[in-house]
């Protein structure tokens, strides 16, 4: 498996972990109202963000290679 392979699935594994967490930490918030599980929802998102910037980043500096 190439590097751009592994990077392609890390990115979407991750950014999938990302979303879940934070809409877990969002529904938490609005049902408790805990200052916490806002705090964490909204790092989530920022890190959802981060991950998908860095993987077109990725992915466009490498569009010149194969997948295998």
């Amino acid at each position: 498996m190439s590097l751009k392979a592994v990077h392609l699935v890390f990115v979407t594994l991750l950014s999938g972990l990302c979303a879940g967490v934070s809409v877990m930490k969002l529904r938490q918030y609005r049902a408790a109202g805990n200052t916490a599980d806002l705090i964490w929802g909204v790092a989530a998102l920022l890190a959802l963000v981060a991950v998908v910037i860095y993987g077109r980043y990725f992915l466009k500096k490498l569009k010149q290679h194969s997948y295998l």
